[in-house]
C-alpha cells in the first residue's frame, strides 16, 4: 500500500478563476483535471513542497499561501493525505511547464466529475466560500 502526502495549490485570481491542469494519460487518475501540486518529499514541510511543486509544474512562486483544507483519501492501492493551499498572490504567470495543458476556469464552472474524487469536497467548499458574483 502506497502512502502519499501531496501538496496542492488552488491558484485563484481576482476574477474568481482557478488555474487548472490536466493529468497525464499515463498517470494515476489519467486525464482528470487537477489543481497543480505533487508529493511532499522527505524533510519538506507541506508549504515548502507547495512552493517547489508550483515552480516545477506551472512556473510560479507563491508569495502567499493559506492552508484551505487537509483531507485523507483511501484508494484501493494507496492512501493519500492532501494539503490544499489557497494561493492568491504569486510571481510569474502560470502555464503548463511540464507540457501538461493548463488554463484558467471560472470557479463556478469547476465540475467535480472531471477531477479525482478526493477533490470533490474541496471544490464544494470553494464554491460555498467564493460564490459567483
Amino acid at each position: 500500500m502506497k502512502i502519499l502526502n501531496i501538496a496542492v495549490g488552488i491558484i485563484r485570481n481576482p476574477l474568481n478563476q482557478i488555474f487548472i491542469t490536466r493529468r497525464a494519460a499515463d498517470a494515476h487518475m489519467a486525464n482528470k483535471l487537477e489543481f497543480p501540486g505533487g508529493k511532499i518529499e522527505a524533510g519538506e514541510t507541506p508549504e515548502q513542497a507547495l512552493v517547489r511543486e508550483l515552480q516545477e509544474e506551472v512556473g510560479i512562486t507563491p508569495s502567499d499561501a493559506t492552508l484551505f483544507e487537509k483531507l485523507e483519501y483511501q484508494f484501493p492501492d494507496r492512501h493519500i493525505t492532501l494539503w490544499f493551499w489557497l494561493v492568491e498572490s504569486w510571481e510569474g504567470e502560470p502555464w503548463g511547464k511540464e507540457g501538461q495543458p493548463g488554463s484558467w476556469m471560472a470557479l463556478a464552472a469547476l465540475d467535480v466529475g472531471q477531477f479525482p474524487p478526493a477533490n470533490a469536497p474541496v471544490i464544494e467548499k470553494l464554491k460555498q466560500q467564493y460564490p459567483a458574483s
